[in-house]
């Protein structure tokens, strides 16, 4: 897959030498009740630094139902060094564990906290080069990876199209198929790979540029008016959302609710979208039990992404899932009823993170 690094050919085809190898973790709010909450940590040490000697100790004592304040106390906590990055990584862990715990405090799962069911079920695109591994498993929806970028020429652009083409081929006309570029391209690139994919109908074409490269949305939007731009899963907090909101930069608005800061500014961000008349496709949305509850309660929120992490044959409840996780059934799921996000994890039998 083309991405940032494509220009250094010795780093780009090993992802281990750009990609941070720190572990994940499991963020734990204990209220005075003895009520706990669990939400999901990422990049190891550096983030449970911030989490440990920071930001945990300067909550205890609030009141631990009270999300909006606490939410707008991180963030805040966070201005010395930007509440962005690393930071917002620290702060969805924790204010994902707080809304986890008042699931549980008051016996509701968090869909019901956020108004109940927008929907029956919630529909799912998706994410794997490996189509007719998607097709077998009944989605109607997929997201391809983009293979190359700017550094591989006119041959690499051709054979993205080819890439395109094949999988448009296996799909068939009804299905809905979409390109990722990971923050590979560059405006230039991008408007020609646009161009020369238009008779494939794509549903969207997907962080073409670095996160921080406003500007050049906006001359994408300018130059591609026909086709449906998405991005967001690199930027943090709300702020980058109302400012594409604003502008109209994009068409579909991306946040990760396990990065962007956890559940508090994605309420913040689909509402945004919903007064820009923009549509909210959260990036991995559909596959973790946090990102599930969303899906199902928001409106804005009309299609998860499932991430196919298991090999052709293997079932999808065999891929590497937090317990509570619900599977996909032809493209379609339901997130657990029990209370909070329903991940099944005693938090009393997990060692501290060293």
């Amino acid at each position: 897959m083309a991405n940032p690094m494509s220009p250094y050919i010795a780093a780009a085809s090993n992802m281990l030498r750009w990609v941070p190898e720190w572990p994940d973790f499991l963020v734990v709010v204990t209220a005075e009740d003895g009520t706990q909450g669990v939400g999901p940590g990422r990049y190891g040490r550096p983030v449970a630094a911030v989490i440990q000697d920071y930001l945990g100790p300067r909550i205890i004592g609030e009141p631990a139902l009270a999300t909006e304040r606490l939410y707008d106390m991180l963030v805040r906590l966070c201005a010395p060094f930007g509440a962005a990055g690393l930071a917002s990584y620290a702060i969805s862990g924790i204010d994902l564990a707080l809304w986890d715990l008042k699931g549980k405090a008051l016996g509701r799962p968090v869909y019901q906290l956020l108004g109940g069911p927008a929907r029956d079920f919630v529909p799912c695109y998706a994410t794997c080069g490996d189509v007719d591994w998607v097709k077998e498993l009944g989605f109607t929806a997929v997201k391809v990876p983009c293979p190359y970028g700017p550094v591989h020429g006119r041959g690499g652009l051709a054979r993205n199209v080819e890439r395109v083409a094949e999988a448009r081929e296996y799909m068939g006309d009804d299905a809905q198929l979409m390109l990722d570029c990971w923050m590979s391209l560059d405006v230039e690139y991008g408007v020609q790979l646009a161009e020369s994919l238009r008779p494939y109908d794509l549903a969207w074409i997907e962080e073409m540029l670095r996160p921080e490269d406003f500007d050049g949305y906006a001359q994408l939007r300018t130059r591609l008016p026909w086709q449906t731009l998405a991005t967001g899963e690199h930027w943090y907090t709300p702020f980058p959302f109302q400012h594409a909101a604003s502008r109209r930069l994009v068409d579909i608005l991306q946040p990760d609710i396990a990065w962007v800061g956890g559940l508090t500014p994605l309420l913040k961000i689909c509402a945004i979208a919903d007064a820009a008349g923009l549509t909210v496709i959260p990036h991995g949305g559909a596959g973790s039990p946090y990102g599930q509850h969303a899906l199902f309660a928001l409106p804005a929120i009309p299609l998860g992404e499932w991430y196919i992490a298991t090999a052709p044959g293997v079932p999808l409840e065999n891929g590497p899932l937090l317990p509570g996780t619900a599977v996909p059934t032809n493209g379609r799921l339901r997130p657990s009823d029990a209370p909070g996000f329903g991940v099944e994890i005693d938090a009393d039998k997990l060692s501290a993170f060293r």
